[in-house]
């Protein structure tokens, strides 16, 4: 192969490639691997040039010989670091072996890894403290506690509000997998959000008793039908106010209003629009881009004393990205919380 039909394959390339030839310096390159490296790539020392020493001991391994040799490479993209995998191949051009080295981005998959990771070290962190305190509690009862009616009484309200709390995470685990596993298929139904907000605020209305809290609904009368599942936009709702509930304060008022948009420019067309609103502490604006992520709290301990399980505003935020809409969250501190779904119409 000469050094021109190797361009000709290499430019067909998208990932970035180039190759090593005699003297140790890039002989051929493709655009990719350019805007990589920099544009002045060619007959350069690719020991200069790549100065990572995995790779460039893969290429040293098969300019000495081998097969082939794979090694991982690190690069930045503006504040973004990307990670690529390297091969390197030997191939001989004008009758001279070298080395060719192509480049896969393997950003995508090491984050997905990472996710992964740490959504398993916090299921494992979330599950561990009620599971600790279940196990010491029980020793607890066998021992010292045995005899004595009012400890186990006690201990046994404890462990009941623990185990409670590990349902409701196995629950919301669940309900989350399920979300996600459908986010990608459109709801066929259609529904009527104003009496789906009116039966939501039937069955708070305990909850709604025991905190003292007072719940309006404001412009849900005539509201058009929208398309919708409507057991997913109940659990949004329910999500919402409970949260309204738990962080609103005692004693003041939450506020449902429903608000239609003939047309609203992020979804291009006609929209309705359920405000939740409380007059609680409110949330610091730093907070509010990471609320709707996996297991983060605003303040852990609290959230874990009133039965959070960090996972509501997630299932959330996948629900209404499967009916196709829009979460908005407005806060400052002292002055409450809004939380805003938007639905297309149509």
């Amino acid at each position: 192969m000469n050094a021109a039909d190797l361009q000709d394959v290499l430019d067909a390339l998208k990932p970035p490639a180039f190759f090593v030839g005699p003297g140790d310096r890039i002989a051929v390159s493709n655009a990719s691997a350019r805007a990589l490296f920099g544009a002045a790539l060619a007959g350069q020392n690719h020991v200069a040039v790549l100065r990572q020493p995995q790779l460039l001991d893969a290429i040293e391994t098969v300019a000495r010989g081998a097969e082939a040799a794979r090694a991982p490479f690190t690069a930045r993209d503006g504040d973004r670091e990307t990670i690529w995998l390297a091969s390197a191949a030997p191939l001989r051009l004008n009758g001279q072996r070298g080395v060719l080295v192509s480049l896969e981005d393997t950003t995508a998959l090491q984050e997905a890894g990472q996710i992964r990771r740490d959504f398993v070290a916090n299921v494992s962190h979330e599950l561990r403290t009620p599971l600790t305190a279940l196990i010491g509690f029980i020793e607890t009862l066998r021992g010292a506690a045995k005899d004595d009616p009012v400890a186990r009484d006690r201990f046994l309200g404890i462990m009941t509000r623990e185990a409670t709390r590990m349902n409701r995470l196995v629950q919301d685990l669940l309900s989350l997998s399920r979300v996600e596993s459908e986010e990608r298929l459109r709801p066929t139904g259609t529904l009527d959000l104003g009496a789906l907000l009116r039966s939501v605020q039937s069955s708070l209305a305990p909850l709604l008793r025991e905190s003292g809290v007072e719940l309006t609904i404001e412009g849900c009368e005539a509201l058009p039908v929208v398309p919708g599942d409507g057991d997913q936009l109940r659990q949004v709702f329910t999500n919402l106010i409970e949260n309204a509930v738990k962080y609103g304060g005692r004693g003041k008022t939450i506020r449902v209003r429903g608000i239609v948009h003939e047309r609203e420019p992020s979804m291009r067309g006609a929209a309705v629009q359920i405000d939740v609103a409380d007059q609680g502490e409110g949330i610091d604006p730093i907070h509010i881009p990471r609320l709707t992520e996996r297991f983060y709290r605003v303040d852990s301990h609290r959230s874990r004393e009133m039965g959070g399980t960090g996972l509501g505003l997630a299932i959330v935020k996948h629900i209404v990205n499967r009916h196709r809409g829009r979460l908005r969250i407005s806060s400052r501190p002292g002055e409450g919380s809004t939380f805003s779904v938007l639905l297309p119409q149509g």
